[in-house]
């Protein structure tokens, strides 16, 4: 059936977020600025915060992003809803040194970040984005635009690849951005005018690839989303639309967006969900509301936090992959994850809250869970419950072509996620 106007509506923000965050950094960022925009108030981690009650709030640490709205009348014990998610994509991450090149042509030298699909990347018009570090001190965004490209190979000089493509990944993902010799032109002064400062002020950086096309709507009754890194921004935005919903009511959960950077590589970081962001964040939070330890671990045993992240839709091409009776499909709603060795963190008591938040705000949920000959991903969910001991619950949206450069999700299922979160984030 067609998806609603809403839901259209839903995809086209969502369209304009991943075109605003082509970077962990540049969605952090993101995150912050549309709360702002909302009325949230930004903070600092070396300042003092303001007492929360009534308040609303985000603070950006690298290239994660957490947010709250705290009800009026919160007290010592209020529990927490957290919607958890992660900014981070697979890809391509430059390196030291990053101009390269022979033969008369300009290459960046990259290296592998996390897991993805690498033959989605050829033939793409590519960007470059993250964060330089200068000589002053400052912290500045970087966004090259359509810069790059990962230029396949003609079949003609390769006859068998129809037979089986496989890239080396040092050899072979190395793009071109110009034509010249490498001694006479520098990668970095590219970004460094893509941020209106001069390349001799850089003194260090992280910066990634991405996809420089915006997302779509098409198919049959608009029914199709497709977009780079809806592996994890799907979630991320939904997030972020329903926190900017919240107005809590009396008695009311404190509301929390925790969206997390690198998830594709473990989570083992700073701004990582095996890292202290969080902890930080809900510690000097409770702090303000005068508790102590033992008050907020009596709040942590009534909280819950959603782990929101992308599964796999059945795939029409490739059904033995996938469970033989389990088979979640685009359109036909967000997904419950489950996995009998942790790699999820559902349980019962979680499967029937789930399902509770879906009725309320009126979606259609499905399972998954994989096949047992096909090994299973994990999420920030498991670390998250690990961490605090909060309830948690893995959830996300059915998606194709999981990794690519060009993820595949259904326009209803995306809207449907954000709906249920807001449902979430009232307890």
């Amino acid at each position: 059936m067609p998806v609603t106007p809403a839901a259209l509506a839903h995809a086209e923000d969502l369209a304009d977020f991943v075109a605003a965050s082509p970077s962990s950094y540049h969605a952090a960022e993101e995150v912050a600025r549309r709360l702002a925009a909302a009325g949230f108030t930004r903070l600092r981690e070396e300042d003092v915060w303001p007492t929360p009650a009534g308040g609303r709030y985000v603070v950006v640490r690298d290239g994660a992003a957490i947010a709250w709205v705290v009800p009026a009348d919160a007290v010592t014990t209020t529990p927490v809803q957290i919607f958890g998610a992660h900014t981070d994509s697979p890809g391509f991450k430059l390196k030291p040194q990053p101009t390269t090149g022979s033969r008369g042509w300009l290459q960046a030298a990259v290296e592998v970040y996390g897991g993805p699909l690498l033959n989605s990347w050829l033939d793409r018009e590519l960007r470059l984005a993250g964060r330089l570090a200068l000589a002053d001190g400052r912290v500045v965004l970087a966004d090259t635009g359509p810069l790059l490209r990962l230029p396949q190979l003609a079949i003609h000089l390769d006859r068998g690849v129809n037979n089986g493509l496989a890239l080396d990944k040092q050899t072979e993902t190395q793009p071109v951005w110009g034509l010249g010799e490498a001694t006479d032109a520098d990668i970095l002064a590219e970004l460094a005018a893509s941020a209106d400062v001069s390349a001799s002020e850089i003194r260090g950086y992280d910066v990634v690839v991405a996809d420089s096309a915006r997302g779509a709507v098409f198919g049959k009754d608009s029914a199709f989303f497709a977009s780079g890194r809806l592996d994890d921004l799907a979630s991320v935005h939904a997030g972020v639309v329903a926190l900017e919903a919240q107005e809590p009511a009396a008695g009311a959960p404190i509301a929390v967006l925790a969206a997390f950077d690198h998830e594709e590589l473990g989570s083992e970081s700073r701004s990582g969900a095996a890292g202290p962001f969080l902890e930080d964040v809900l510690e000097r939070l409770y702090a303000g509301l005068g508790a102590d330890g033992s008050a907020r671990r009596q709040a942590y045993a009534s909280s819950w936090c959603l782990s929101s992240d992308v599964g796999h839709s059945v795939h029409p091409n490739y059904a033995a992959k996938h469970d033989p009776v389990v088979q979640p499909v685009l359109g036909s709603g967000p997904i419950l994850k489950i996995n009998a060795n942790q790699r999820y963190a559902t349980d019962a008591i979680g499967t029937a809250s789930w399902r509770t938040w879906c009725e309320r705000a009126g979606v259609t949920t499905q399972e998954f869970v994989s096949n047992n000959s096909v090994p299973c991903g994990s999420t920030i969910g498991p670390i998250t419950a690990t961490r605090l001991g909060i309830r948690t619950v893995d959830v996300g949206i059915p998606i194709l072509s999981m990794h690519s450069a060009r993820e595949l999700a259904g326009v209803s299922d995306l809207h449907d996620l954000a709906r249920t979160a807001q449902s979430f984030f009232a307890g």
